[in-house]
């Protein structure tokens, strides 16, 4: 089912977030494919699973065929494409691949940068920039190309974008995020927020464009993770309080404390928006405890 018809229906929309693994799925489907054991953990508890996209430029197996192994099992999933590593030519081939399989949701960005990645000799693409990949996506369900040529069966998915609200200066980002909307985003998932006041001057802004959007979180497990995502991650920003916090319980008990942590700030932002986007990062078995701790009623999911 598409996104947009549950954000048109008042659902409050929960996604999680897996990885594809680093490798090929067997032929006789023993290698679970794009760590279907934590989307399945995930199953009910989300609406629907983003499948990343060489995340961080670290070459894993394809989100297309990862995102087609969740759906084969019952998952919906979020397709994630991005322009790092494909031209224009590749990205509609794709998209039209995507709808052809089965795929209803697509989540369209830029991608991270080669330089982050595994392999820094490779030569990155880019040849449309987040806002084109968009509008030339919009093209193809109006039933043409980039070039204006007609194609056949137009596909019919729920285009999503990204957006970041700490970032500096708001203003930009924000003209960033109208441009999206202009060009065809009909949902926005934001980059990991841990600070209520920059969430809350961000959403008084960004609601005006009318467009669904879920929060994004990202499980803190650990006061070195925090460290290095404030020095390593641009646009993210982890609040010391969050660090000192998640270093008050034994390694032991992190999981517990990080849940705790991530449903308290949820259960506070939770009313600005049409959902959330939980980035788990392999600790998919905390979430029911987050959404509890966040007052999230799940008993919609399914």
């Amino acid at each position: 089912m598409k996104l947009t018809t549950l954000f048109e229906q008042g659902t409050f929309v929960v996604t999680g977030e897996v990885g594809p693994i680093k490798g090929a799925v067997s032929r006789d489907r023993s290698i679970d494919p794009s760590c279907a054991r934590e989307a399945r953990i995930l199953q009910d508890w989300v609406h629907a699973v983003n499948v990343t996209d060489n995340q961080s430029a670290v070459m894993r197996l394809g989100s297309l065929a990862a995102s087609v192994g969740l759906k084969e099992r019952g998952i919906e999933p979020v397709y994630q494409l991005t322009c790092r590593d494909r031209n224009r030519i590749a990205l509609q081939s794709d998209l039209l691949t995507a709808y052809s399989l089965g795929i209803d949701n697509v989540l369209l960005l830029t991608g991270d940068h080669i330089q982050l990645g595994d392999h820094k000799e490779a030569k990155p693409v880019f040849d449309l920039d987040s806002v084109q990949l968009i509008r030339m996506a919009l093209g193809l369900r109006q039933g043409h190309d980039i070039t204006g040529n007609p194609i056949e069966n137009p596909p019919d998915m729920a285009y999503g974008a990204v957006v970041n609200p700490n970032f500096e200066p708001l203003d930009l980002q924000l003209l960033k995020m109208h441009k999206k909307v202009e060009a065809g985003a009909e949902f926005f998932q934001t980059q990991a927020v841990y600070d209520v006041a920059i969430f809350e001057r961000f959403i008084k802004k960004a609601e005006a464009f009318g467009r669904p959007i879920q929060v994004g979180v990202v499980l803190l497990k650990s006061p070195q993770m925090g460290k290095f995502m404030n020095k390593n991650v641009s646009g993210i920003e982890v609040p010391q309080a969050w660090i000192d916090e998640i270093g008050t319980v034994d390694k032991a008990d992190r999981k517990k404390k990080a849940a705790e942590m991530m449903g308290r700030f949820l259960g506070k932002i939770k009313s600005m928006v049409q959902g959330v986007h939980i980035m788990p990062l392999g600790w998919a078995d905390v979430v029911p405890d987050i959404l509890e701790h966040a007052g999230i009623s799940i008993n919609n999911i399914k």
